[in-house]
Order: C-alpha cells, then structure tokens, then sequence
C-alpha cells in the first residue's frame, strides 16, 4: 500500500517545497500537494521536520573483512543510519584482503551479507602491481579505483609511483570510472619529516609541519597532468588545502573531468584550536589553519570542491596513541558517520548555507561520483525511497551513546551540535527511528 510523508519543507532537486512524498514499493512515485494524496493512502505527517534524500557517503572505511575488530559492515552501517546516511561506498584498504582483485572482492560481498542497516557498494584498489585486474574489477561491479601516491599505512596496500599509475591508467580510462587520488606526494613531506627529528611529536604544530601543503600541491599538479594526458575521470579524495583551489578550477574549466571532496574535519577544526597530544585529531592530509578552512568554504560555496564526504577511518582506540600524545605514533583517522550531517547543519546554519547545499554537497554530488544518481542522492519520482527527517532545530551534545560505530571515541564528544536525524528509511522502510534500529538488517550491494 501506498505511503505519504507530509512535510513543510521537501528538499527536491527543484528546491523546496512543502507537500506529501508518496511512497510505494520502495521507490518514489510523486512529491504532491496534500490535497493530491490519492485515496487509501497511509499518510505519516511529519510535521516540522524537513525530509531530505538520504545522505551517501563515498568515502569510508568498513575495514571488513579482517579487520572487524576496528570497525564491520554492521556497525559502520548502524552508524551511517543514525546519521542519515543510506548508501556507502566502501574504501579498499584497511580490510583483509584489499579489494585489489574479483577473489577479494568477493570476499567483501561474504562478509557484507546479511550485516548492512544500509545500501553499500565497493571502490576497487589500484596499487603497485594490479594493472591486470582493473578491468576484470571493473566487470565485477566495483564502482570506481582508489589509489595513493604515498605510502597508506597499511602494508598490504602498496601506494603507486607514478610508472605503476601510468601503467595502470588506460585500463581506468577504458573502464569508464573514476580513479579516486590520496593526493600527497612522499618527497615534501620526507624533507620536511627530516627537518623535524628533535621536534616535539606531541605539539600539533609539528604534525602540521610534517604534512606540508606543497606534497598536496604536487600530487594534485601531476594528476592533472595525467588527467590530461590519459583522459580517465579524476576525484581528488579529503581536499585540505585551499591553496589547490586555483588550479583544480582552471583545470575544471579546461574540460577536464574532475571532482573534488573535502571532509567535515576540514571545515569544522582548525589547527590553531587543536591542543597538543589530541591525537584523536590526526588525519591525513592534516587540518589545516582557520584562514585555509575559510578557503575550503569559499570552494564548496563556487563549486570548485563538489562534496563533502566522511572519510570515516576508525581504529581501536589505543591506535590513537591518547596515552602518548604522540602524533608521529597514533593511527590517523577521524570517524564522523554518525555526527557528519549534524556537523554540516551546524556549520552551514551559521554561515547562512541552506538545506539544498547540504543536499548537494553530501547526497546527489557523492551518489554521481559512484555513478548511482539513477537510484539515489535525491528526492525524485522513480528512484528509491531512501530519505531521512531530518530536525533543523533542535540542538545535541555529543554523547559516546550518539556514535553507534564499533568504537565510542570522537574529536567530536562534548560538543553542542544543530540538527538531529529523527528517522532514516531506505527504500520506504523504517531501519532508523530516534536511537532505535530495525531488528533486521535490510542493506544490500547497489549496482551501476
């Protein structure tokens, strides 16, 4: 039977609109007036809350299989649920094996059965020595390749010189896919690690200066060159320095296709405000200064950067090396599934952003990068019935009971953050509703 959702406040493609979205057998069959609700229709009225396309996040690490004990499809997609997310593209490192080839592919898909709150689909890897198996991945369903240009900080995922990358990237072109870039450059940051070798490991600023700006710079002006030269589609991963922005546009506007990301970490902390030892705030690229996060805005609000993603890197938490405070020695990563939309509201609520953006930046723009606009990332007649209502009023501190991924430790505890996710539906169904889970897993593998 036919469902309808009233809110003042739909967030379309068109813009938004007070009405009903009506819902039935999964998928979205109109957005009408409340005087159109056809008869028989069970209607939901949702009152203030504004419904907004479920978030997609292509950007996270389940770490599974393999590495369940640092996260897990049915954790990692518990916590995307209770953030609003319903669709997540899976990084290839960080599980055992990498998806670096179909064997191990398949093996993610054993273990993502039966475990998902919420749609999933996998990145392949491209790494030193898999130029064969890009297009057999490609054939296997992986939506995209993600590779780095330095070492990862696991050894079974191999960065990729530029030989092996060149090797590589006419079987990515030939794919029609995007090749996903950690795009930092060893030889900056080498040089700069030297000249820090009597610092202080526990000041953030030394962290900082060990990740430069210029082995961003670099890696970005190589790609782009490839990028011209190979013609494959390039997405530039967790963006964090503004100064990148001039090039990547006028390479943009040359017609090359590229997107961008950048993370909420980015546009939420600033170095200035991170205290020494707290470590659960290293990341890499690093968080950058307070004037390089206005610069990061000022990208989202021209377009030059196309989405914000989680970069969801979880950890057990001695990993993070809280004991030490030693930034040189703790696992970098910042796990944000749960809060990242909140976050987002918070920050765009202050700078006078709307709805719409948010909408763009963190559920159609990721949904097109992983080639799955057709099904998800907007509130459209015929594609799936994953949305979320969404408060915009009401205020939260962040509480370990707030974070529902595997481990309940965050940069983000103690903060008071805007917008609270009061429900989350996938394909009409109910799997996320005020702190509470459907009983069952009803996530599955979305396809191109």
């Amino acid at each position: 039977m036919a469902h309808a959702f009233l809110s003042k406040r739909i967030v379309t493609p068109q813009g938004t609109q007070p009405g009903a979205l009506l819902v039935d057998d999964g998928t979205i069959c109109a957005i009408c007036r409340q005087s159109e609700i056809p008869a028989d229709t069970i209607v939901d009225d949702c009152g203030n809350d504004a419904l907004l396309p479920g978030l997609v996040d292509s950007h996270v690490h389940i770490n599974q299989p393999g590495r369940t004990e640092w996260e897990g499809f049915r954790t990692a997609t518990r916590a995307a649920a209770a953030g609003g997310y319903t669709t997540l593209v899976d990084m290839p490192l960080n599980c055992l094996p990498e998806t670096t080839t179909v064997a191990a592919l398949e093996e993610k898909r054993e273990a993502a059965s039966g475990e998902c709150f919420v749609d999933w689909a996998p990145w392949g890897g491209a790494v030193a020595d898999n130029q064969q198996h890009i297009l057999p991945l490609a054939q296997a369903g992986v939506l995209g390749f993600k590779c780095f240009l330095i070492y990862p900080g696991c050894d079974g995922f191999t960065m990729i010189d530029q030989q092996q990358l060149e090797a590589a990237l006419p079987s990515v072109a030939q794919s029609g896919l995007p090749l996903l870039v950690h795009a930092e450059l060893a030889a900056p940051i080498d040089a700069a690690t030297q000249s820090l070798r009597n610092a202080d490991w526990r000041q953030y600023q030394t962290y900082l200066a060990s990740r430069p700006d210029e082995a961003e710079l670099q890696a970005i002006r190589l790609m782009i060159r490839l990028c011209r030269q190979y013609s494959f589609r390039l997405h530039i991963v967790h963006l964090s320095t503004a100064l990148a922005l001039a090039e990547l546009k006028s390479a943009r506007k040359a017609g090359l296709p590229i997107t961008v990301e950048t993370c909420p970490h980015y546009l939420h902390f600033a170095a200035e405000e991170i205290a020494d030892g707290n470590t659960l705030l290293k990341c890499a690229p690093p968080i950058r200064s307070k004037e390089n996060q206005r610069g990061l805005w000022r990208g989202l609000h021209d377009g030059t950067i196309d989405m914000i993603v989680t970069d969801h890197s979880p950890c057990p938490p001695d990993m993070k090396r809280t004991d030490t405070g030693r930034f040189d020695q703790a696992w970098g990563g910042i796990a944000s599934l749960s809060l990242a939309l909140s976050i987002i509201h918070t920050e765009c609520f202050n700078r006078g952003d709307t709805l719409e953006d948010i909408t763009r930046w963190m559920s159609s723009a990721p949904a097109a990068l992983a080639g799955l606009a057709h099904q998800a990332g907007a509130l459209q007649p015929g594609r799936d019935a994953n949305f979320i209502r969404f408060d915009t009023e009401a205020t939260f501190a962040v509480t370990p009971d707030k974070l529902h991924y595997r481990h309940a430790i965050s940069p983000y505890l103690g903060e008071t953050l805007r917008g609270i996710v009061k429900a989350t539906y996938l394909r009409g169904e109910l799997v996320y509703h005020e702190g509470a889970f459907a009983p069952t897993p009803q996530g599955r593998e979305v396809k191109l």
